[in-house]
């Protein structure tokens, strides 16, 4: 049976006196791939939010590897081995690729072989960082800032990556790059959690989903039964179902 590395119970968070998540329970076992899909605005990347402590949830739970994290700061859920590619990538624009990636490794070990280990299984991944090694982070595309981030996150050796909008800006033809670097992540045993908009896609690599609107998931269920499911592909799809 699989380890359950996280559990989000019956999470809620609040903006004053806006409810953006009502109630939220998402659960990824170890090794698994989960994603979250729904329009803008349905509360997953407020959900992801209180994940990475970014915000504090005002009621639920949140348990990583079976101990209560709930409102731990980012810092510390790194260090647990929970990763956090945010929307918007927020790569350390005035740094060169390589710096960037030495902080993602800092974090896991200050050991420099350790560091350089690191460093290097980054650039098998995304070759196109190795040529670009030396170059400030802010004048890379947008898709090569995205590389970096998911890099990054790699660098601290985590047992779960969350990536919240993956899609967001890039092109097509970098997501079709993108996508099957998750899946052979996860073929390696690391968990993934993929917060998307892009459903059809999601669905693809994912084994796991949730539907999220208004706050709540409102279906769950194998990505592949989802794929089918006349709700999900009528509203995300952009199909019919029968």
């Amino acid at each position: 049976m699989t380890q359950m590395l996280l559990r989000i119970s019956d999470l809620q968070v609040a903006y004053g006196h806006v409810q953006a998540v009502r109630g939220v329970s998402i659960e990824v076992g170890d090794g698994d791939f989960v994603a979250v899909i729904g329009s803008n605005g349905a509360g997953k990347s407020s959900t992801m939010k209180a994940l990475s402590g970014v915000v504090q949830p005002v009621a639920g739970r949140i348990e990583f590897d079976g101990e209560d994290v709930t409102g731990q700061p980012s810092h510390a859920m790194v260090r647990r081995g929970l990763a956090m590619v945010p929307e918007g990538r927020h790569v350390f624009s005035d740094q060169t690729v390589e710096d960037n990636l030495r902080v993602g490794a800092f974090v896991f070990s200050r050991e420099p072989a350790k560091v350089e280990e690191a460093i290097e299984h980054a650039y098998e991944l995304f070759p196109r960082l190795a040529e670009r090694r030396a170059q400030l982070a802010g004048s890379l595309s947008g898709g090569e800032q995205q590389m970096l981030a998911i890099a990054r996150g790699l660098a601290s050796s985590p047992r779960l990556l969350v990536i919240d909008e993956l899609s967001l800006g890039l092109a097509p033809k970098i997501l079709e790059m993108l996508f099957p670097v998750l899946v052979e992540l996860n073929k390696e045993g690391l968990a993934v959690l993929l917060v998307e908009q892009l459903a059809n896609q999601a669905l693809a690599v994912s084994r796991r989903a949730y539907v999220m609107e208004n706050g709540v998931v409102s279906i769950s269920g194998e990505s592949r039964a989802l794929a089918s499911d006349p709700r999900v592909m009528e509203a995300y799809l952009g199909r019919r179902g029968h």
